[in-house]
Parts: structure tokens; sequence; C-alpha cells
């Protein structure tokens, strides 16, 4: 589970709008991959996975 978290973490930054033509997107991808990440951590930190 902490593969899948790392994973989700290294989608977020990968996301970050860096190209000319994701600069459109705005942060709405890295933003919806980081609340994952966060969803995630609180399970993982709340021990319900």
């Amino acid at each position: 589970m902490v593969i899948l978290l790392i994973v989700v973490a290294l989608l977020a930054i990968a996301a970050l709008p860096r190209w000319p033509h994701s600069r459109e997107w705005g942060y709405t991808t890295a933003v919806g991959l980081g609340v994952i990440a966060l969803g995630i951590g609180a399970l993982l930190f709340f021990y319900v996975v």
C-alpha cells in the first residue's frame, strides 16, 4: 500500500503543468492526484486498509 501512495505522489508531481499543452489544464490533474494521495494516506494512518 505504501508503494501505491508513492506512485500516486510521483504522478501528482509529474502532472504539474510544465509543458505548453498542459498549461491549459491548470492544476486540476495535480490536485486530483494529490487528493487521492491524501485519501490513501488517511486510510493508512487509520489502519483501514
